[in-house]
């Protein structure tokens, strides 16, 4: 049975043959753009909600849904129709609303400090199931408007491309989110970023760095050993030139691993030629990582460095922390021992 953002509105014609014609877009843009589950489509005639409740069942099923920040962060744990399991964030800020969705069930890359990639590889995410999650995360929204949508969840967003491409397409068509509050992120899969410096939709782009020298990266983010930081930053640069869109840097701050003045030169000599803007995300605890996170006076030196060479760094306010919601640490308790917060 389709999940019902992974129908094409030709399906949905399909889906509706023998009702008037116009029932196709009612119920297309009750979908996207009013963002309705069936049975809240109220135009439609009752019998005829029932009949698609039934035909389009939600790819979702809410297993939990725990808050943090005084309500300000909430995420869910999904379970999908094969029993794998994912996690949403929906954050609230003052100026934005964000959500950030995953595109796989667990993560390949394996970056040790990640608990997604602890975790390992369960399967790929259908661009439907992708949708839903923001769909789900609009009505949790209201009355506020969702106006960001970051890709920064479970999985590796440029390891399931067709299905994340697929995923934007939607939003940003039928849904109506500018590409310009779309956020894919990614480890550095170099074909992956060459192929959205081609795309028609200048989404914006964030690579998880977190070591500017290929021996360290090659410990700490092991895709480093097929894409290199040069071939990286060549990649990178073809991106910057092709969508005019500032490229943002993604540094987790790890206490004597790469919080260093040597590492902070490093990751200026990378960022600068790219015009790059630095997020420096203090690390977060994950069971599989003993290592901690800087403290906030090395950030802050780290950051003043980054500073007096040129480059532009911010340091990313964490979120979510006290349930597990923060960068890194979404694992949907699939690690031995864990449990629920």
């Amino acid at each position: 049975m389709p999940a019902p953002y992974d129908l094409q509105r030709e399906e949905l014609e399909r889906i509706l043959e023998g009702e008037p014609t116009f029932r196709v877009s009612q119920v297309w843009d009750g979908l996207h753009a009013r963002v309705l589950r069936p049975e809240e489509m109220t135009e439609l005639p009752a019998s005829l909600r029932g009949a698609l409740a039934d035909a389009l069942p939600r790819a979702l099923r809410e297993v939990t849904r725990q808050s943090a920040d005084d309500g300000q962060t909430t995420k869910w744990l999904w379970s999908l129709h094969d029993g794998a399991e994912i996690e949403t964030v929906l954050m609230h800020y003052p100026d934005r609303v964000t959500v950030c969705v995953s595109t796989q069930a667990g993560c390949a890359m394996a970056c040790q400090f990640c608990a997604t990639g602890q975790a390992g590889f369960q399967r790929q995410l259908s661009g439907g199931e992708i949708v839903e999650q923001v769909a789900e995360a609009i009505r949790a929204a209201r009355p506020r408007r969702l106006s960001n949508v970051v890709f920064m969840g479970m999985g590796e967003p440029l390891a399931n491309y067709d299905r994340v491409w697929s995923a934007v397409t939607r939003l940003n068509g039928a849904m109506g989110l500018s590409a310009r509050h779309l956020t894919l992120s990614t480890v550095g899969i170099v074909p992956g970023i060459r192929r959205l410096a081609g795309e028609a939709l200048p989404v914006n782009l964030a690579v998880s760095l977190h070591a500017a020298n290929d021996e360290k990266r090659d410990v700490l983010v092991p895709i480093n050993k097929r894409y290199p930081l040069a071939m990286l930053a060549e990649a990178c640069a073809e991106y910057v030139a092709a969508t005019k869109r500032r490229l943002s840097i993604e540094w987790a701050m790890i206490h004597d691993v790469n919080d260093g003045g040597s590492d902070a030169t490093e990751l200026a000599a990378f960022a600068r030629p790219l015009g790059a803007h630095v997020n420096l995300i203090p690390l977060n605890p994950t069971p599989g990582y003993s290592v901690r996170g800087s403290t906030a006076q090395r950030v802050r030196a780290f950051r003043d460095q980054l500073d007096s060479l040129g480059v532009n760094a911010t340091v990313r306010i964490t979120r979510g922390a006290e349930i597990d919601a923060a960068c890194g640490q979404l694992a949907a308790w699939t690690l031995p021992g864990r449990t629920p917060s």
